[in-house]
């Protein structure tokens, strides 16, 4: 089944130049890039798209490093396109992603794990949403 995800490839990923690398990973992979967009993540953004973190001592870092500098936020489309793009990510902690993952690969913490990834139906199209629109979701 095709199915939509939302990827971000964070601030560090970005500032290393690794944004168009990353992409064609996922295009390799048989994903499509449906849509694009380079920005900096604006501080209501990133705490809506953060927002069931909230609450938690993590959520204020989260937030101050999605909005540190530009990030590439993309909306892919593949086959089983949630699994797919999370297992070509790799785990959350690059030190525990195998290399060929793109955390393996690139992540330098957990903090600075390169990119973020939707985990589910549900959040990809809430994410989708609020980075591109209702009628990308």
């Amino acid at each position: 089944m095709r199915e939509r995800t939302l990827i971000i490839i964070k601030p560090d990923g970005v500032e290393r130049g690794y944004a168009d690398q990353i992409l064609d990973r996922f295009k390799e992979k048989g994903f499509t890039i449906v849509e694009r967009r380079d920005m900096t993540i604006s501080r209501a953004l990133a705490e809506k798209h953060y927002a069931e973190h909230k609450g938690k001592p993590f959520y204020p870092s989260l937030v101050d490093y999605i909005t540190s500098g530009p990030v590439v936020v993309a909306i892919l489309e593949g086959e089983n396109g949630i699994a797919e793009a999370r297992a070509l990510m790799g785990p959350t902690d690059p030190q525990k992603a195998p290399p060929g993952t793109i955390r393996g690969d690139f992540g330098e913490s957990i903090d600075r794990n390169t990119i973020h990834g939707s985990d589910s139906p549900e959040s990809a199209r809430r994410e989708i949403a609020l980075f591109f629109g209702e009628d990308e979701a």
